[in-house]
Formats: C-alpha cells, structure tokens, sequence
C-alpha cells in the first residue's frame, strides 16, 4: 500500500511538470549604418558602424509557469559587431543582459548582469534611447540615461504596474575579499506611464567605478585594463579616480496628438577624487549638471520625426572655468515595415571652458560626442545613415 501511494505520489508530481506552461523566444535587432564624424582626433573619419540606433543583438527570453501566480524566468542576450562579427561588451559571450529570476503578483525578483534604475525608468525620455541612438546621448553618457554601463552581481526587484505606476531597485556585490564596499554598486527608481503622460525617477550610486570590475570597468575586456583606463570619453575621463560615482535623474515626456514633449534633468558627482589613485585634486569633488529638452512628431504611421537640445555643465575645481558642453540632435526614422526602418541622426557638440583630462591636468574642454573618439577642439559633427532590423 506505502509502495502504491509512494508511486501516486511521483505520478503527480511529474504530471504537475508536464502541464506546467513554459516558453521561450529568440529575439533580436541588427543595426547597421554609415557615419561621418568631422573630427575624429582631428581628423575626418568615414566608415559603417554597428548598433548606433540600436545595439546590435540576439537572445533568449523565457518563462515557466510555476502555478500559484509564480512564475520562473530568465533572459540571455548578447550584444555583437554586424562588421566583423565579434562579441561586443567587451568579449563577454551573453554582456548585454544574462539573469534568472521569479516573478509573482508581488513583483519580479532577478539575479545576474542587469540594468540599473536610471537605465529604467528615466534612460527611456531621452532623445538617445527614443530616435537619436547613442551617438544623441548626452556627451559621454555621463549619467548613464543610454545604458553605457551596467552592473554585474546585481540582485534586482521590479515591482507589479499598480494603475501605471512601477518601481524598483538593484544592489550589486563588489565581490572584493576584504572590502565589502569596493566595486558596490546601488540604485533606486519609480516610473509612472498612464495615458499621455509619462515620469521617471533614479538614483545610482556606485563604488570605486573605474577600479577593475567596478561599473566604468566590468565589460569582459581580457586583459583587464588599467584602473582608469575604461574611460575614454574627455567629458569625465580626468574624474574616473573618484571613490564614488553618483547620478540623481528625473525625466517626463507628455503627448498631445502626434506630437510628444520630454524633458530630462541629471546631476552627477564624481566624489572623492584620487581617494584610489594618484591625482592632483584628491579628496575633492566634481559636480556635473545636465538638462535636455527633447521633441518628436509621428507625421504618418511610418514616419517619425526628432528633435532635441542638451546642456552640460561642469564643476568649477581650483579656480578654473566650468566647462560646458551645448549638444544639439535631429533625427528621421522610416518604417519599412514592423520591423524593419531606415532612418538619418544628426548631432553637433560644441565645447567651452576647461576640464581636467585622464593625467589629472587642466586642460580646454574638447566635445566628445557619446560612442566617438573625442574631438582635437571645441567642435564635433556627426551623422549616420542607417537600417535596422528586429527578428
């Protein structure tokens, strides 16, 4: 009898396995254009780039139904170069996104390599993230609206939609023996999407960013590069020894018609100079505040036109002049299809005053427009033509 109920018993519980609902879908976006960049370390450059509109990608997407409401999940997706075929984020196999979790009617709760809230719930008003690619990001992504860096480690809440109305928050291990703050990463967001009207919230605050394996320096390079040397862009490249990074950004878009409205405010602080390495101006910190203004027109079903200006500026430190960075981007985008367009981005960046540069000097700031080699002056132009495609 034991034996027989013993039996029943595994009899149920593969039957539960066998009717419980999964599925999985492989997902993608090629992204493939031709730029012009007017000063490319003072040079003209023109070649065909991948994943500016978009990043370039596929996955693996998944769900199973664990019954009750709860329900397993995971997401595997790799970033790639349509030109040569490598990997991107650095040579990391699945770098863009690879997380396993469960959801209920409580919310989702995921661990792995994932966005911060920033990316969430305030990255998606700006024109970059909507119509302008990354090339339309503010300069250097400094505040990480268009998902530059993202956080290995990384234990995730994302609440249920209570009548539009989501929010959430990551915490990231440092992983260092020893040091339990070094390389931590944290951010907190809410966002709010009802009707025409959408707002955005997040803070983001991480440890030691530039520091091997911290945010500036988690993107599977091999070999790892020097503490630092993460940073290319000239916007903050001479603030990257700060002890902490940290970025306060709200956002709000409102749509009237076929026309819709967005603004975005970010304040960044690069706190603690030199607290991890050698710098002239150790202990000191360096603020940036960054504002956007961004417009787009749906002028047929398949034709959206963008426009949008930014404004950067930067820290006073010794007695220098803050430097500034005026950015302004127009874009077209064309539906050939649901998914498939072809679309032209346009964005000049004009510098001014003075930054500090990677070797911790005072130096004339020089536009870097985001995803470029900087600019030899004050001065930068690009433009792309491009085709993207969503499988």
């Amino acid at each position: 009898m034991k034996k027989s109920l013993l039996a029943l018993a595994a009899l149920g519980a593969f039957a539960g396995v066998a009717h419980a609902q999964s599925s999985v879908t492989l997902y993608g976006i090629i992204d493939e254009g031709f730029n012009i960049n007017t000063n490319s370390g003072g040079k003209h450059l023109y070649n065909l780039s991948s994943g500016v509109m978009q990043g370039s990608r596929f996955g693996l997407r998944g769900t199973e139904d664990l019954g009750g409401g709860l329900k397993a999940l995971f997401v595997l997706e790799n970033g790639f170069d349509v030109n040569n075929g490598k990997l991107g984020q650095g040579g990391l196999m699945f770098g863009r996104q690879a997380y396993v979790g469960l959801s209920s009617q409580f919310g989702t709760v995921t661990l792995g390599r994932q966005y911060d809230s920033v990316v969430d719930y305030v990255g998606p008003l700006e024109a970059g993230d909507q119509w302008g690619g990354y090339i339309a990001a503010h300069p250097g992504d400094i505040d990480n609206f268009n998902n530059a860096y993202r956080t290995n480690n990384t234990v995730k809440y994302t609440s249920a939609d209570y009548g539009g109305l989501k929010f959430g928050g990551t915490y990231s291990f440092g992983g260092v023996a020893g040091n339990f703050s070094s390389n931590q990463i944290w951010s907190l967001g809410a966002g709010y999407n009802n009707g025409p009207l959408v707002l955005g919230v997040g803070y983001l605050n991480a440890r030691t960013p530039a520091a091997q394996g911290g945010l500036f320096n988690n993107g599977g390079q091999s070999p790892l590069p020097a503490a630092n040397a993460a940073v290319s862009s000239p916007v903050y490249a001479g603030f990257a020894s700060a002890n902490t990074y940290q970025v306060i950004g709200a956002g709000g878009a409102y749509t009237f018609g076929a026309a819709t409205v967005g603004l975005t405010y970010s304040n960044i602080r690069f706190a603690n100079l030199g607290a991890s390495y050698a710098s002239p101006f150790k202990g000191q910190t360096a603020t940036f505040n960054n504002a956007e203004v961004n417009f787009k027109y749906q002028l047929t079903p398949a034709l959206l036109v963008g426009a949008a200006y930014d404004y950067t500026r930067g820290t006073e430190i010794n007695g220098n002049s803050r430097a500034q960075y005026h950015q302004g981007a127009v874009g077209v985008d064309y539906f050939l299809s649901k998914r498939t367009d072809v679309y032209v981005i346009g964005v000049y960046q004009h510098a001014t005053g003075e930054t500090v540069n990677a070797a911790g000097a005072v130096v004339a700031a020089t536009a870097g427009i985001n995803g470029l080699s900087g600019s030899s002056n004050q001065n930068q132009l690009a433009a792309r033509v491009g085709i993207r495609h969503k499988f």
